[in-house]
């Protein structure tokens, strides 16, 4: 009896795939292909973040050492200070969602020593984030990122798709888990008698994007199922299986396309934000 199968689908359009493939080969040529492949992902388990955190700016700043020691960053090159939620300047200012409607939550600025320590930077976060462990991982590396890219001269502000390559950044450095999953958070309320759900959108990178991003990045490594998977979330997860059953379906088609990559990347973070 003949089979009909059904060709798998990808959660996202040509023009965001092609800029996954060349962000993947530009960052590549930026910090070597074989970070990607020797890269540890990182996951939210007591493995790889094994201190008590209780919310307390000491306990961020903890935080923060760790996503600096994994994504290979000297910590002491960065001041990391934490805003009240209150701060004007950093809702105006953030490089991690600043969209119209949206708090901003981090932020990354030259030092005012710049002058004389040119390696010296502040990341600075909002007081908020400390209540939310995971989107603070999310923040930091993403963040941590624009020092890679921004401040390692690799790029500039005026790159048309810094910040959406700065989120492709944190996959290709193994922090795909926690940018993919708080690129949109769920939070239950109950206040004067309305109860429901309400959402927050952080980064510039939908989750669709992700999820195919890091289908990219599993691919590039060789790893089939990988079992990080399972920590992604619900839609995430969706679309990282989608997305990596087109690619074991379609290996030998063109993966970039040179043209405009850095244009494509910023209508990706014209839509989103």
């Amino acid at each position: 009896m003949l089979m009909l199968g059904f060709s798998p689908k990808l959660p996202v359009v040509d023009e965001e795939r092609f800029w996954v493939d060349e962000g993947f080969v530009r960052l590549g040529q930026i910090l070597g292909r074989s970070r990607l492949i020797e890269t540890k992902v990182i996951l939210p388990d007591a493995k790889h973040f094994p201190d008590a955190y209780d919310r307390t700016e000491a306990a961020a700043g903890t935080l923060f050492q760790r996503v600096c020691n994994y994504m290979q960053i000297d910590q002491e090159r960065i001041k990391l200070e934490i805003f009240p939620d209150e701060t004007e300047e950093l809702r105006e200012t953030s490089h991690w969602g600043i969209a119209p409607g949206r708090h901003a939550v981090g932020l990354h600025i030259r030092d005012e020593a710049a002058e004389k320590d040119e390696d010296r930077v502040v990341i600075a976060l909002r007081s908020t984030l400390l209540k939310d462990p995971f989107v603070l991982v999310a923040t930091v590396a993403h963040e941590l990122g624009h020092v890679i890219l921004l401040d390692g001269g690799h790029m500039d502000r005026s790159t048309p798709d810094h910040e959406p390559m700065t989120d492709l950044l944190t996959v290709f450095l193994g922090f795909g888990i926690f940018t993919a999953n708080s690129a949109a958070r769920f939070k239950q309320y109950d206040h004067a008698g309305w109860h429901g759900w309400s959402m927050r959108r952080l980064g510039y990178l939908p989750q669709e994007v992700y999820g195919y991003a890091l289908a990219r990045f599993a691919a590039e490594r060789g790893e089939i199922k990988p079992e990080w998977a399972r920590h992604l979330s619900t839609n995430v997860r969706a679309y990282f299986k989608r997305s990596s059953a087109w690619l074991a379906k379609n290996a030998s088609l063109p993966t970039t396309r040179s043209d405009k990559a850095e244009k494509r990347g910023a209508e990706i973070k014209a839509r989103v934000v």
